[in-house]
């Protein structure tokens, strides 16, 4: 059987891991002791790698997983082009009817922003843009 692993391109991987991980109530995984590990044996140049909230952490990639171990992993690595047109795969973060409006709310405390709102397919459903431009919806 095969596991899901989410993959993001960003300018920015660890803001975005961030954010991802705070809306999906995840955690930012804690990579210190494999930098450290790698620029010791010299296989990680110094400058693949940087300082991020106090921790050691590879310059270009971040991720983030669920405490609880159910949930897909989010791996986050840089690119050097920006967002330039509609995502191809989104992710629906569906809480349910009652929960979203308030969802809605944490998640634009976050960061993300509404792009539109919809009922086109059934249940109300906010698509909202993270701090990068990637269109995801709550429903």
């Amino acid at each position: 059987m095969a596991t899901i692993q989410i993959a993001f391109d960003a300018a920015d991987p660890h803001a975005l891991a961030r954010f991802w991980a705070q809306a999906l109530r995840y955690e930012v995984e804690d990579h210190s002791a494999v930098v450290k590990g790698l620029l010791a044996a010299g296989h990680l140049p110094p400058d693949e790698a940087i300082e991020v909230d106090g921790r050691t952490a590879f310059r270009d990639v971040a991720t983030c997983v669920d405490p609880a171990g159910r949930g897909p992993r989010v791996f986050v690595q840089r690119v050097p082009e920006p967002k330039t047109a509609k995502n191809r795969v989104h992710l629906d973060l569906q809480v349910g009817a009652e929960a979203a409006p308030g969802e809605v709310e944490r998640l634009t405390l976050l960061g993300a922003e509404v792009a539109w709102v919809t009922s086109d397919r059934g249940p109300v459903t906010t698509t909202m843009r993270d701090i990068e431009g990637n269109e995801f919806c709550v429903s």
